[in-house]
């Protein structure tokens, strides 16, 4: 007989700031293959510890050490023990079905699985008109500064290995993470799959992110990135811009038909374990 398959550890790391209404939706549909629920709370004055305890015994909760989304999944990162992380909002917008899907996309051999509301198999119930010409803009000038190819930008579905954090480092408070996360994964020439993903209006509560705060904050981020990409290399004597190839690496392809989008891999990258 062959070999059994080798898996992955998986991780699911779900920030919440009083989501005790959302929590048993998310949580009770939570594929089996997940090993470990990481909750960052952020201080709630809801019962959201309590349910979560209630529906799921085995979840660690994680008490926040600062404030914003960035720092909460900071603090859920650093509390997992997954050799897969992926990143889940608490409020019922991403649908924990599709977690097998970005799973996929990484033991295909890629660092980073991203979630993308706007390939031919995505779709959005909760973005507005301004929202999504907003993120259309910024993205824009992601790919046109880092090389990228990304269909998606501020979107928090994502899965990566462990192997990533240490490229991403997050240093932010707010709903920039996502597009820091992005950026810093372009800037290391990691290997990106885009995934397709159905994003769903939020069932209960509502949210915090703010268009135009929440939107400058992000291009502030983003010319940011591309300052501290340029002193580096001008350090290591390199030109300003990373070469155009070595980029493009970490950009997933636009307007893909399939559910997964894939970038090239850098030669020579040792894969990781396949299912």
């Amino acid at each position: 007989m062959s070999a059994a398959p080798v898996r992955a550890t998986i991780s699911v790391v779900i920030p919440a700031l009083n989501e005790a209404a959302n929590l048993p939706h998310v949580l009770t549909r939570l594929p089996a293959s997940v090993d470990e629920v990481v909750l960052v709370d952020g201080h709630s004055i809801d019962d959201t510890i309590r349910v979560a305890r209630l529906v799921r015994p085995d979840v660690r909760v994680v008490l926040q050490d600062g404030r914003g989304k960035g720092n909460a999944l900071a603090c859920g990162f650093a509390a997992s023990t997954g050799e897969i992380i992926v990143m889940l909002d608490a409020d019922g917008s991403h649908d924990p079905a599709e977690i097998p899907r970005f799973v996929e996309g990484l033991m295909a051999g890629h660092d980073f699985a991203k979630g993308s509301r706007f390939t031919r198999a995505g779709h959005s119930a909760d973005i507005t008109y301004l929202r999504r010409l907003g993120n259309g803009v910024l993205r824009m000038l992601v790919n046109m500064l880092f090389g990228t190819r990304y269909s998606d930008l501020c979107y928090g579905y994502n899965a990566f290995w462990r192997h990533c954090l240490p490229h991403i480092q997050l240093d932010c408070t707010g709903f920039e993470v996502e597009t820091l996360i992005n950026v810093r994964i372009a800037r290391a020439g990691l290997s990106v799959a885009e995934i397709a993903s159905v994003e769903h209006a939020r069932l209960f509560g509502v949210s915090n992110l703010r268009t135009f705060r929440d939107g400058s904050r992000v291009l502030r981020t983003i010319i940011t990135e591309r300052f501290r990409a340029a002193d580096i290399a001008s350090r290591q004597g390199e030109p300003a811009a990373t070469s155009s190839s070595r980029r493009r690496q970490a950009g997933a392809r636009a307007g893909d038909r399939s559910p997964v989008a894939s970038s090239p891999r850098r030669p020579g990258r040792p894969r990781p374990p396949r299912a």
